[in-house]
């Protein structure tokens, strides 16, 4: 039997299957999906396990119809709050979802234009940019681009960006990740980002633009995320009295009226 998970219950790992093919369009939006006896005979099991992985699937949205009626497959977008906008790894996991990457590259360069402004350098100073595709389930969901400081980058040419966490294994080595400032907006997907994600030039994507700090504010990441929208959304909470979370202002770019957000980092991508 072949699923996308490795260990746990069964029904979990039939389960995290069916959603991966759903996700993937292996199971189209709006038809019905194998039958229960399909299911069992494809891999191996009783009903009991396939039942418990649909029922799960229906509860998460993911399937929908019934009295009597083949359950029909439907596409869930995945909501992540700022809270755990920092992390990638952490904020997959909490919604059921195996979180995985692949490296495109990690190089030192001399920094552009955008890139040295935004980390306060010299145009043409080196920096250590990261490149990196993100799954949920197998499934890509987004490219992420990261361009550190010299002297935080470095570290990463030690460890595997592939095996998980960057800010965990950059921590780790005592690079002081403290707070970030975010910016979204959308964007055209360019022919790389339509390459890695498997979509056509120009489709749109939703673009989060991270500016990280030490303690003292120094910056010392700057990362521009792009996101399928159908892999995921971000919701902001506020509380009457609190502080303010979010705040929408004029930006003199091409993106109009991006949302920023600012906020502690606790978790590690």
């Amino acid at each position: 039997m072949k699923t996308s998970a490795e260990s746990g219950p069964l029904h979990q790992r039939l389960g995290a299957e069916f959603r991966r093919r759903i996700e993937a369009g292996e199971w189209p939006e709006g038809q019905p999906v194998p039958s229960e006896s399909q299911l069992c005979e494809e891999f191996g099991t009783s009903r009991g396990p396939v039942r418990q992985a649909l029922a799960q699937l229906r509860a998460e949205g993911h399937l929908v119809g019934g009295r009597g009626k083949p359950p029909v497959a439907r596409r869930v977008t995945p909501s992540q709050p700022f809270a755990s906008l920092m992390s990638f790894t952490q904020w997959a996991r909490s919604i059921g979802r195996t979180p995985g990457q692949f490296t495109v590259e990690v190089a030192r360069r001399r920094a552009g234009a955008e890139a040295a402004a935004r980390l306060g350098l010299d145009e043409g100073e080196a920096v250590v940019d990261l490149i990196r595709l993100r799954k949920l389930d197998g499934v890509p969901a987004m490219v992420e681009r990261s361009t550190f400081l010299l002297d935080a980058g470095v570290h990463l040419f030690a460890v595997d960006p592939d095996a998980g966490s960057v800010y965990e294994a950059l921590t780790a080595r005592g690079v002081d990740l403290h707070h970030a400032r975010h910016t979204i907006d959308a964007i055209a997907a360019d022919p790389e980002d339509a390459d890695l994600l498997g979509i056509a030039a120009s489709q749109p994507l939703l673009r989060v633009r991270r500016l990280a700090f030490t303690r003292d504010g120094t910056p010392v990441e700057y990362a521009d995320d792009r996101y399928l929208p159908s892999m995921a959304t971000f919701t902001i909470e506020n509380t009457v009295g609190g502080r303010t979370v979010a705040a929408r202002e004029r930006t003199d770019d091409t993106s109009l009226h991006p949302t920023q957000a600012h906020h502690t980092l606790k978790d590690t991508q």
